[in-house]
């Protein structure tokens, strides 16, 4: 199996060499693994769907505490 740098994966995918290791540390870049300092990607991974809230909406559950009822 061949495997490519996080340079090479965020030239082929579009994306900074940053958000590729973030990826990778994320563990969502399936097969991803670290050799030493560097991390090492198949080079038939997928790029990983983007997780962002594409709504516009933060889907968040309002806690009332005792005091804001108060």
């Amino acid at each position: 199996m061949k495997y490519i740098s996080t340079s090479e994966a965020a030239e082929k995918w579009g994306l900074s060499r940053r958000r590729v290791a973030i990826l990778c540390k994320e563990n969502r870049i399936e097969g991803v693994q670290r050799a030493g300092q560097t991390w090492i990607i198949p080079e038939t991974a997928e790029k990983p769907a983007d997780a962002r809230i594409k709504s516009g909406k933060y889907i968040k559950s309002k806690i009332k505490t005792e005091e804001q009822t108060e």
